[in-house]
């Protein structure tokens, strides 16, 4: 492509690079000029203009942004026309984000005219949602390296949506003399909340004092459910504190206590009855984006979460502050 200021006598067929406001009417931006857009420029006291001519490789910036966008259309993610060397991609279902970092970076090395942004890895989305958008930056760009980014995208998919499936939760809730009844009643209402978007729904509530006997006979007692929520009435500092240990009686297994996200550090992660369980953090009796969402929404999405997903969610988990925490950070 050859880009630069062009005589009207040699602009037939060129891309117009800017918009050209004319006395009567306007040629807009990235149209290909044919003799009446020349009449009019010259008759308006134009004798060249800022445009692009294409080699015979090259590809027009919208035919190459939706030869890219057609590629990039996977499993509950649909593309919008291109327009302005721009298509943008769009969630079909409530669900998570899934994003292969690695294809992303490796597609937005081809060609630094051929450009790729997403949502961040396991975002929650909604049904409409924008999710990812093409960006070709020049009026055009060759087709080998089209071609090149559509061979790296066909390989694997580079993102989807993993959609909700709506759950059967279960959940425990311990006592202590010093939590009130109306608080359990609204911790239960906040993770309704969280649990609507996936049409899930606790499908069983039982309440027993923070002692590991009481909470383990509290987990016999719970009906076959997709997943177990236990939120402490003390905050779980040790694979062998009160909740943890119930599990253990129980039957069940821990596998992590402890994520880099603040609020939500107090997180467990285990197994019983063959179905997740999380030990609830403090910080997710508060409807804020805690560390809690961040795994219940992949749950949900039966995105599957190990000890060592916990670990990589150091980077962007320092969230905001919420006024209930006991120690903030920093002090006011």
């Amino acid at each position: 492509m050859k880009f630069g200021l062009v005589s009207l006598d040699e602009a037939e067929g060129a891309i117009l690079a800017h918009a050209a406001n004319l006395p009567e009417g306007r040629i807009a931006k990235g149209m290909r000029l044919g003799p009446d857009d020349l009449h009019r420029l010259g008759e308006a006291g134009r004798t060249s203009v800022i445009a692009a001519r294409l080699d015979a490789d090259d590809l027009p910036e919208n035919e190459a942004a939706a030869r890219l966008g057609t590629v990039l259309t996977s499993n509950f993610v649909r593309a919008d026309d291109a327009a302005t060397g721009r298509v943008n991609l769009f969630a079909e279902r409530n669900g998570v984000f899934v994003v292969d970092r690695a294809l992303v970076d490796c597609l937005n090395a081809v060609d630094s005219g051929i450009t790729l942004a997403t949502l961040a890895e396991h975002a929650p989305v909604i049904a409409g949602q924008m999710v990812a958008t093409v960006k070709i930056i020049p009026l055009a760009v060759p087709n080998a390296a089209v071609e090149a980014a559509r061979e790296i995208a066909a390989a694997s998919a580079v993102f989807e949506v993993a959609p909700y499936r709506p759950h059967r939760v279960a959940l425990v809730q311990t006592r202590l003399p010093s939590i009130k009844e109306g608080t359990l009643d609204k911790t239960r209402r906040v993770l309704e909340a969280r649990l609507a978007v996936s049409d899930s729904s606790v499908v069983q509530e039982l309440r027993c004092d923070h002692d590991a006997d009481a909470l383990a006979a509290a987990l016999r007692e719970l009906h076959p459910a997709d997943l177990v929520v236990i939120f402490g009435a003390s905050a779980v500092i040790d694979v062998a504190d009160v909740v943890p240990a119930a599990i253990g009686i129980a039957g069940g297994t821990v596998s992590h206590l402890g994520m880099p996200v603040d609020p939500g550090n107090l997180l467990l992660l285990g197994r019983f009855r063959d179905a997740p369980i999380l030990g609830a953090p403090g910080c997710a009796r508060s409807p804020k984006e805690n560390g809690f969402d961040w795994v219940l929404n992949r749950l949900l999405a039966d995105v599957p979460v190990l000890p060592e997903d916990l670990r990589r969610m150091g980077v962007g988990g320092l969230l905001m502050e919420i006024p209930s925490r006991p120690q903030p950070r920093q002090e006011r």
